[in-house]
């Protein structure tokens, strides 16, 4: 017996991060992600003989690993859907913002069917095994180890292995390793990027927009910045609960990131942009408060200072190459080192890419010299 692996959305390209699973009798989805920036059926993943899929795994709640769920729904999967508890709570606002509203309307988050597991469990389907993991990405957010008795694969999903407020676990030896590879070959450490947006964010006494997704990074900035802070109101609750989400904390970042909040004044809709930063989701103003902030604060010359992956098409894309918003990168996924360390630790196995343009992919190999750049979406592979 073999294990196959169907490249359903992510390779070759960043966004509608999908893989499938064949082995111990079982078929299972990784993840069901959208792609931003595409449409029609770019839009979302390729499921070659979709309809046998036995469980969907949700690693997170981000758009680019959950966004396509209604869509999956209105294509008749009809089998087990397996994610963690914060992911099950902030899944239903990622689908309001990008799932199909026809899709969502018919096939809303279907709260009753939701099996939840905690970071840590194994679960059992079938003849596979699945090991889970903190993923030092978000609260909530795993890792999964696949293995059928005979083989095995890890694939990370989306993973910080150094970042400075999320605890990412260790993972096990594996014979195929489908990794984050959103950087490619980027050296520069989540140290110095940090240092580079506080000194920004120092150079902008007045007041800045920092655009963020509600989960993962907005946590990774207020632990950075010093002074007064703003948030938009709606994100509160939200910052608050992950907080209290304990075990997916560096102990020590947690009575700072308590204080933080509760110092952070909130910002409401219609109310004078603060003298201070203001934190804002999503981090790409496609939805979210940053969607009517982002046009707001370019009309008002107000500075935006933007710190993830920006689709083409997308406003804060458009508002960078104007010239009207700046850039700095808050790695929330592996820089360079990250990922040769990751590979060295699962092994040294064949590896695949994931969320990463071919160029970029290519220049990264020159360090993981096991790392197949030429395999794309739609694409599959036995591990025998």
């Amino acid at each position: 017996m073999s294990m196959r692996i169907d490249l359903c959305g992510g390779f070759g390209e960043k966004g509608r991060t999908s893989v499938a699973v064949s082995g111990g009798g079982r078929r299972i989805l990784l993840d069901a992600g959208i792609k931003v920036g595409a449409s029609g059926l770019e839009y979302y993943p390729v499921l070659p003989g979709g309809g046998d899929i036995d469980a969907v795994l949700i690693s997170h709640a981000h758009e680019d690993h959950v966004g396509a769920l209604s869509w999956l729904l209105s294509q008749g999967y009809r089998g087990r859907i397996l994610m963690t508890a914060e992911t099950r709570d902030e899944a239903p606002a990622t689908l309001a913002a990008y799932a199909d509203p026809d899709d969502l309307s018919r096939f809303p988050f279907p709260a009753d069917r939701i099996e939840l597991f905690e970071p840590g469990d194994t679960l059992t389907i079938g003849g596979l095994q699945i090991a889970t993991g903190r993923s030092g990405h978000v609260v909530g957010g795993v890792w999964f180890a696949v293995d059928d008795g005979s083989r095995n694969l890890v694939y990370t999903a989306d993973v910080v292995p150094d970042s400075g407020v999320f605890v990412m676990d260790p993972m096990p030896s594996c014979g195929l390793l489908v990794f984050d590879a959103s950087y490619g070959a980027d050296p520069v450490s989540g140290s110095e990027r940090a240092e580079a947006i506080a000194g920004w964010v120092g150079a902008h006494p007045g007041g800045c927009l920092l655009p963020t997704p509600l989960a993962g990074r907005s946590l990774e900035l207020m632990a950075i910045l010093t002074g007064p802070l703003a948030i938009h109101a709606t994100m509160r609750a939200s910052l608050a609960a992950q907080i209290e989400t304990e075990t997916a904390l560096h102990p020590a970042q947690i009575p700072l990131l308590r204080r933080r909040l509760a110092e952070a004044s909130d910002w409401h809709d219609g109310a004078p942009l603060p003298p201070c930063p203001l934190l804002a989701d999503d981090g790409m103003g496609k939805a979210g408060p940053s969607a009517t902030l982002l046009p707001l604060a370019d009309a008002a010359g107000y500075p935006i200072l933007l710190t993830g992956h920006l689709p083409a098409g997308s406003p804060g894309q458009v508002l960078h190459a104007a010239g009207q918003a700046d850039w700095i990168r808050m790695p929330t996924h592996p820089t360079l080192s990250g990922n040769i360390g990751i590979w060295q630790v699962t092994g040294c196995p064949p590896a695949f890419g994931h969320s990463c343009p071919a160029d970029m992919l290519a220049g990264l190999a020159q360090y993981i010299p096991s790392l197949r750049t030429g395999l794309r979406t739609g694409d599959s592979y036995t591990l025998a």
